[in-house]
């Protein structure tokens, strides 16, 4: 099963307690998937979403009762059936922050997807027009969350990328368990890519310490065939000397095996002054 089907099957069983969130919540599905019949005025789903119409019929008996008709459905909603769509749901049924919580709930449930946060972070939700895409937009500001609109083959794509934001936008549709695997798999990858960024900067540090190294005994070698170490001073053939001897140590364990031992900066300084020499030999 995906992540956006195991979202959408925790969100088919959370209900909003109060008429009015679960007025909101049918608000969400029918303006993004919802039409009215211009003959029979029967309010359908454009789409062959099985899961979106059992909750719908849930949330239809909860909050209208067994015998409730398309007309009354119509008249709470806001919706006066001159139109065969919901071109924008009436803010009035918006006002409160439960009832915009349900509101975007319904919506995802009509035409949301989130990708498989092991892949990729993204969350959407295909809107019919701009207006529905705004409003939305809106609605995810009210939640501190910034999401962005694109057009894609003449719907209206509103977009998260950010991790924590989908996270945030899982709360607010109340998918507490789905927020948690998610929230697992950021963890997870946060700690590989805060374990790969520690073996890169380790790995070039090595890298850096290697090629140091190797170019110091190239050019210790060249004076010691050319010139020879009996024409340095003391403290110069030493630190040349250990350095042949020692090719994988680091500058600090050369410096302890000096007679006196000599800092790491003493040490650096005395293979830049051979390296300045070696540079003058022709």
């Amino acid at each position: 099963m995906s992540f956006s089907s195991e979202v959408r099957e925790e969100l088919n069983r959370q209900y909003g307690k109060s008429r009015h969130c679960q007025i909101a919540e049918m608000a969400g599905m029918l303006e993004m998937e919802g039409k009215i019949n211009p003959v029979s005025r029967e309010i359908t789903f454009m789409a062959g979403n099985e899961i979106l119409k059992e909750k719908y019929l849930k949330l239809r008996k909860r909050a209208f009762g067994e015998e409730a008709s398309d007309a009354k459905i119509l008249e709470a909603l806001r919706w006066d059936g001159k139109q065969t769509q919901i071109l924008r749901t009436d803010g009035l049924l918006l006002q409160r922050t439960c009832c915009k919580r349900a509101f975007v709930r319904g919506a995802f449930m009509a035409a949301g997807s989130i990708s498989n946060p092991n892949k990729a972070y993204h969350f959407e939700i295909v809107c019919r027009n701009m207006e529905q895409a705004l409003q939305l937009q809106e609605i995810m500001e009210y939640f501190d969350m910034e999401a962005k609109i694109v057009e894609r083959k003449e719907r209206f794509v509103l977009y998260l990328k950010e991790g924590a934001q989908i996270v945030d936008m899982l709360n607010v549709m109340e998918a507490s368990v789905s927020l948690m695997n998610l929230e697992n798999v950021r963890i997870l990858k946060e700690m590989r890519n805060s374990v790969n960024r520690r073996v890169n900067c380790e790995t070039a540090n090595i890298n850096k310490t290697v090629s140091a190294a190797v170019r110091q005994i190239e050019d210790i070698r060249k004076i010691r065939d050319t010139i020879g170490f009996g024409s340095l001073p003391y403290q110069l053939a030493e630190i040349a000397q250990a350095r042949l001897d020692h090719p994988d140590a680091t500058l600090k364990e050369l410096g302890a095996g000096l007679t006196p031992p000599v800092g790491k900066s003493g040490v650096n300084h005395r293979l830049r002054k051979l390296a300045q020499i070696a540079d003058e030999i022709p």
